[in-house]
């Protein structure tokens, strides 16, 4: 198997260079991600060897960004990139080698943050290549579009064909140490926080980021961690290490004995005690249980050793992030302000989940299940004691870099067994107890470590930068890299680039009060945040809310008359909810808490400054708080035609594409991005969608029958009588439902029966916010229902479609892991259009692979590391011809809707004849960093990456207006 050695990536000096838009800081170019010519072209035949190398032409500056050229070379079977010049290592670019994946069930979070490591770091003086290991300890170079595939699960299966495999770990380990300068690992859970591939890298000198192999081994194993805690004078959660078939249920019984805990009902947590912090976590209730659950653990091969821990009503979660800023082997670890993890319980749903704990769907979808508060409401000693007892673990287990550390305090209202009094974290308020090291915080857009990280001045590149000039610090070798001759200059807000190229306002807009505000956030923050690689632009993220807050109430009032518009400062923005925003922006107004939170803030910059300021590669921070500007939506818009803004829409349903705001815009001549007015209104309402399509059947575009009914009609009349009514008009047996003026994600589900039917309806009278697992008669996910229930709801024929099953394992020769029957013909996709009116493009339309049931949940449509999308459709299941009538399809649909700017349509088609079967059309798709936009920009020849992608909807958006 041949070895991947080199990229050869040329710097032109004439370039101008990237600048933040605050403080004039420079922030690198994206040279790898701002190709004009594909990065990594990925031929459609698998039997060739490809050789890269990159160019950058003089003239590459184009809207601030800079444009690789590329140049390909067909060889033979697999994907060779040229081995740099070694004058390039000696040219002062870094080269950072980003690894993610691993074995662990968190391998798509950390494809997540490897994504945004890739977003925040390249540069023209910091390189990156990207390094996947798959579940079975396979390693691959990857291409950095691979990087922003929703879950490993997309290319998986695909990968001994689209990337360079290494025979052994060790072939991996030498080309590592040829190829990069230092080695980024951001694999979440085994392997990465073990000490795995720590181990690894130690054998063959090559440096890295974070914690040596030793010291991972120590402090990610949580019973082993704990019991240090406890012999370094922390207090400690009584706990009881299970270890599979070794278990004995007498000593658990003695345990639970000791802990005066009752053998039947007493209240356990049980977590496996080498996973990651969320993977695993269940509540257990008496002896039985929880050797039940621990064995769950096990037989499930999440973990071989499962820990049993007390309970502890009344605590308040926090987590804190590290830095460590001394130089060379001397740690001196500065910890931020800290976060608290509130649970919220909302509706009968939530109210019967009594054992709710922060887990791996509350940590990474934005849910109204949870909230964040920075700095914690706590007293000010019991933050700053949090903060001193992180410091003295930090150093105590010899970490390094950076790490982010768990844990409760318990008000002193709570009784703890802990007998000695002197041990650190009890406080005159109450008790503190640390349970949890993580050595390799997740780094998503809107993580703890962003948040935190921007509360104290620093942006993502800045702290993801002064992390790895850090960790170079620990190697002379590269000492060198951290000289001030090889950092990028600092620019001041009034530099001769900002007078010669005035920068152009652009507003971007999210939230609102859809039921897909909280997904309206994830749009709105990638756009934004991907924006600002443009040094011609100045982008405001500005939050669309009610007036007097969000509300439960059933009968709060849908008008834009009740919104106002909120400019939002960098680190406010960073949140998981729209609540969360909102909340975070009347904070900083209120008095009282803007002084604690600034007074806290002050302290710890100060603390960092003083840590900081024997780093010359250190160039300050970069992030200011400003105080949020609030105006109604019309003050907001009259201000964007003042300032002649360009208004990028990212709201989700409601008056963001309903037509309502595209009128309003339109009105004063403010540019927008996106369809217009009337066709977002013709779009928004399925059942007008259908209509205006019905004619063209005989061009291969049809349409679903759809029968319309009032949520008032579905309460007052018997479910046996609904249920007879539709299946007799609609001519099937199996129902979907869907809101008829809501988007696409909430509220939908398959109705097999009229038991299912009932349940539905008891949602809609009970303003659930949710349908659990499994309630209805065939398997399905959580089902996130609209707030406040739809008036209106659409019943239409479930359409059945063939199961795609993809598994990373190959079956045979031919199948690469993708099995499907193919009986009906028919499958599920969903297409991105691009372009001005009367002349829309198609993307590659992506196949939508449920996990689980038969309708696509929120977290695989929207959440990073869940779901699986194909794009384009492999050729397996659609030939090209069916492929290409199916674009010209998608194209007439959307020329006839009128559509310009941007849309997503999702449909079924034909895998023979390339007909399609429209769902329905979103004027507003969701722009999250796992959306299938991406990927389907990405699979455009040349390749669009995100930047580039949301640049371009950017442009049409001014393009139409002159």
């Amino acid at each position: 198997m041949a070895s991947l050695s080199r990229v050869s990536l040329v710097h032109n000096s004439n370039i101008p260079l990237h600048r933040w838009r605050r403080t004039g800081i420079v922030e690198p170019p994206r040279a790898l991600l701002a190709a004009q010519k594909p990065l990594c072209y990925w031929p459609q035949f698998l039997s060739s060897k490809v050789v890269i190398s990159f160019e950058v032409s003089s003239n590459a500056r184009y809207f601030g960004s800079w444009v690789p050229r590329a140049t390909v070379e067909v060889v033979d079977d697999h994907i060779v990139v040229e081995e740099e010049d070694k004058a390039k290592e000696k040219s002062g670019i870094l080269r950072v080698g980003v690894i993610c994946g691993g074995p662990s069930a968190e391998r798509g979070i950390s494809l997540n943050s490897a994504r945004s490591v890739l977003d925040h770091i390249q540069g023209d003086d910091l390189h990156v290549s990207c390094y996947y290991v798959d579940s079975n300890l396979n390693a691959y170079a990857i291409s950095s579009a691979q990087v922003y595939s929703n879950t490993p699960s997309d290319f998986d299966f695909k990968l001994e064909s689209l990337a360079q495999g290494f025979q052994s770990l060790a072939d991996f380990a030498k080309h590592l140490s040829s190829s990069v300068d230092i080695v980024f690992p951001v694999i979440h859970g085994r392997f990465g926080e073990d000490g795995g591939i720590q181990e690894l890298l130690e054998k063959h000198n090559i440096p890295f980021v974070g914690t040596r192999s030793n010291e991972c081994r120590k402090a990610f194993d949580k019973f082993d961690a704990s019991l240090e805690l406890n012999r370094k004078g922390f207090v400690t959660v009584p706990s009881f290490l299970v270890k599979g078939s070794q278990s004995d249920k007498s000593d658990l019984s003695a345990w639970f004995a000791r802990n005066q805990l009752d053998p039947n009902l007493g209240k356990v947590v049980v977590k496996p005690a080498r996973a990651g912090s969320s993977i695993g976590v269940t509540v257990a209730y008496g002896i039985a249980d929880s050797l039940k659950k621990a064995n769950d653990i096990i037989s499930e091969g999440i973990d071989d050793r499962v820990l049993v821990e007390i309970f502890l009503e009344g605590g308040r979660e926090f987590t804190a992030i590290v830095l460590d800023v001394g130089s060379g082997f001397d740690c001196h670890p500065i910890v931020f302000l800290p976060t608290e993890v509130e649970l919220q319980f909302q509706g009968s749903i939530d109210v019967q989940e009594k054992d709710a704990i922060f887990n791996y769907r509350r940590k990474y979808l934005p849910t109204q299940q949870v909230a964040y508060h920075t700095p914690p409401r706590f007293p000010v000693d019991v933050i700053e004691n949090i903060r001193e007892g992180a410091s003295l673990l930090f150093r105590g287990f010899g970490l390094h870099d950076f790490a982010r550390i768990d844990g409760w305090f318990f008000p002193s209202s709570v009784t703890m067994t802990t007998p000695d009094e002197t041990k650190f974290g009890r406080t005159e308020f109450g008790t503190i107890v640390f349970t949890d090291i993580n050595l390799i915080s997740g780094m998503e857009q809107t993580s703890f470590l962003f948040q935190q990280a921007s509360k104290v001045g620093f942006s993502h590149s800045n702290i993801l930068r002064t992390i790895i000039r850090r960790a170079c610090s620990r190697f002379p070798h590269l000492a060198s890299y951290n000289s001030t001759s090889h950092l990028l200059p600092r620019r001041s807000k009034s530099s001769q680039l900002n007078e010669s190229f005035p920068r152009r306002k652009v507003f971007v807009i999210f939230g609102g009060e859809t039921s897909e505000r909280q997904v309206s956030l994830m749009s709105g923050t990638n756009v934004w945040l991907n924006l600002q690689a443009f040094d011609d632009l100045d982008v405001t993220p500005c939050l669309l809310a009610p007036h007097n807050g969000y509300s439960t109430s059933k009968d709060r009032v849908k008008k834009e008359n009740n919104m106002s518009s909120r400019s939002v400062c960098y680190s406010l923005v960073l949140r998981h909810t729209t609540e969360e925003v909102l909340a975070a922006c009347i904070e900083a107004d209120e008095p009282d808490r803007a002084v604690l939170t600034s007074s806290l803030r002050n302290r710890v910059m100060d603390e960092l400054r003083e840590g900081l300021k024997k780093h010359d590669w250190f160039t300050g921070f970069d992030i200011d708080d400003e105080i949020p500007l609030i105006l109604s939506v019309d003050q907001w818009i009259k201000l964007a035609k003042e300032v002649q803004a360009t208004v990028f829409i990212a709201v989700h349903g409601g008056i963001g594409e309903d037509g309502t705001l595209q009128f309003l815009l339109e009105a004063e001549g403010v540019p927008y991005t996106g369809p217009g007015a009337m066709a977002s209104s013709i779009c928004m309402d399925k059942v007008a969608t259908s209509l205006a399509l019905k004619h063209l059947g005989n061009m291969g575009v049809h349409t679903i029958n759809k029968e319309l009914w009032r949520k008032e009609d579905l309460l007052n009349k018997s479910v046996p009588e609904i249920w007879q009514d539709l299946t007799t008009k609609l001519l099937c047996e199996t129902l979907c439902v869907k809101p008829a003026r809501d988007g696409c994600s909430t509220g939908v589900a398959r109705l097999c029966c009229l038991d299912d039917l009932a349940v539905y309806v008891e949602a809609l009278e009970e303003c659930l916010l949710r349908i659990p697992s499994n309630t209805l008669s065939k398997a399905h996910g959580m089902i996130e229902m609209p707030n406040p229930p739809p008036e209106l709801l659409i019943f239409e024929p479930f359409i059945e479609t063939d199961e795609i099953i993809v598994s990373s394992k190959s079956v045979n020769e031919t199948a690469r892991g993708l099995m499907w029957e193919g009986r009906s013909r028919w499958v599920e996709i969903t297409v991105g259009v691009i372009g001005k009116r009367g002349s829309m493009h198609s993307l590659s339309p992506s196949l939508t692979v449920k996990e689980s049931g038969d309708i696509l949940s929120l977290e695989e449509k929207f959440q990073g590391g869940t779901g699986i999308n194909l794009t384009p459709p492999p050729v397996s299941i659609m030939s090209n011809e069916a492929l290409t009538r199916c674009k010209q399809n998608i194209e007439l649909i959307a020329n006839t809707l009128q559509l310009e700017g941007f849309s997503r349509i999702d449909a079924f088609v034909n895998v023979d004849s390339g007909e399609v079967l429209i769902i329905e059309v979103n004027t507003v798709p969701g722009m999250t960093p796992s959306t299938v936009l991406i990927h389907q920009a990405l699979a455009e020849q040349p390749p669009m990456y995100p930047h580039r992608f949301f640049r371009a909807l950017l442009d049409l958006a001014s393009d139409r207006c002159t």
